[in-house]
């Protein structure tokens, strides 16, 4: 099955899609971490120096992975505003990398490694370094800082004999490198930011279509009953009135209160069925507002919902309503509750509704999972039910629909 990248985007502005994309940055930094232990095991392999050479570069090489690591996902933390400035991290994290610059130096100066050896291992410490401070500093300290770090490392091999195509080789790849991973680190977590920012607008709009959706139900009940009760009320009163002195118009205002109050009957209904027409964003707003007062912790994909056509949005709404509906009747030791909208193929859209706790809603047994299944029938769309006694009960509808884009 394919994957669009608008399909990507919907899913990643669903409930769970800032928390999905913060593991992939999070897993992407940590396979940089492992990268730069395994690019300091190959330097150990190919150098030619002593075993105290080797084990000192490993060791401090090793360090400063996990300083990369941990100064990243606190950097992280503090561009999302959810912590504090890591200072501390950004200071051990460049006082290990001066270090380690100032090693391969003495290396180099005292004849245990080479010209090539140092212009590696250059390049290599000011690759890794040059990202976290990147996003843990504002962008102009955090330029001026990279850049003061970077001359300081390519001074030290100067001072220390490294001269010709090493140096420039030296100079060039952290030239290159440093402004890359600066850049690709600031852009990571503008990334991570805009899919928050993305669910959180997602989930505003769900709220306002709720509250628009309310105020328009209100307003058409009181545009419908609003003048229709004040003129029964006061019909009503003028025939008790006229009632009381035994004339004879009381019988015909009371007629005319009974013909109002049918005729509200019928705009009533006539208001009533135009509500009929489930909106899928509206319900899947307010089912998870709904279980989430209950105490039910409430997931949601969105999935392509944006792009079915509203015959198909309308029966799904009817789906997410009476599933909602059954959580709440039908199992009451539920805690957890998901509903994930995805495409099954080309042309087919498919709701999965699960939740802990043990329900008997099984079509036919009076939960309304009957009319539904009827419902999606004349779509031809299906319903399935699935629970297990000891933990959870799965309902799956599908919709045959057709992509217009």
């Amino acid at each position: 099955m394919s994957t669009s990248v608008e399909d990507w985007v919907e899913r990643l502005g669903g409930q769970d899609g800032p928390d999905r994309y913060r593991r992939y940055a999070l897993g992407s930094v940590g396979f940089l971490a492992v990268s730069e232990v395994g690019l300091w095991a190959v330097w150990v392999a190919q150098s030619g120096a002593d075993a105290l050479t080797l084990a000192s570069v490993a060791v401090l090489g090793s360090v400063h992975a996990v300083l990369q690591f941990l100064l990243w996902r606190a950097a992280l933390s503090h561009y999302l505003a959810v912590g504090p400035r890591p200072v501390g991290l950004t200071v051990a994290f460049t006082t290990v990398t001066l270090a380690m610059a100032a090693l391969g130096c003495v290396l180099l100066s005292s004849g245990r490694i080479d010209d090539a050896d140092l212009t590696s291992f250059t390049v290599w410490l000011l690759m890794f370094f040059a990202g976290p401070p990147m996003l843990a500093l504002p962008p102009r300290v955090g330029m001026v800082f990279l850049a003061a770090v970077t001359v300081a490392c390519l001074t030290g091999p100067v001072a220390a004999g490294l001269k010709g195509p090493p140096l420039g080789l030296a100079i060039g790849g952290s030239v290159v490198m440093v402004p890359f991973m600066a850049v690709a680190s600031r852009a990571s977590g503008w990334s991570v930011l805009l899919i928050e920012q993305l669910a959180a607008a997602r989930e505003t709009q769900a709220r306002l279509a709720v509250a628009e959706e309310r105020l328009r139900f209100g307003r058409d009940l009181h545009d419908v009953l609003g003048r229709n009760l004040a003129v029964v009320a006061l019909k009503s009163e003028l025939a008790a009135q006229l009632a009381r002195r035994g004339r004879p118009e009381a019988v015909e205002h009371m007629v005319e209160v009974q013909r109002i109050a049918r005729e509200s009957q019928r705009e009533i209904r006539s208001v009533v069925r135009g509500y009929r027409t489930a909106d899928l964003h509206t319900e899947l707003a307010g089912a998870r507002s709904v279980l989430e007062a209950a105490g039910i912790d409430c997931r949601i994909e969105y999935g392509p919902a944006s792009r079915l056509p509203t015959d198909v949005q309308s029966a799904l709404g009817w789906v997410v309503r009476e599933g909602t509906t059954n959580v709440l009747r039908h199992a009451p030791g539920a805690s957890r509750s998901t509903m994930s909208l995805r495409t099954a193929g080309p042309s087919e859209a498919l709701l999965v509704m699960e939740n802990d706790g043990v329900s008997d809603a099984e079509p036919g047994t009076g939960t309304g999972l009957a009319g539904l299944k009827e419902r999606l029938a004349g779509l031809n769309g299906t319903l399935a039910t699935e629970h297990d006694p000891g933990g959870f009960f799965r309902l799956t509808a599908r919709v045959p629909w057709e992509d217009g884009e």
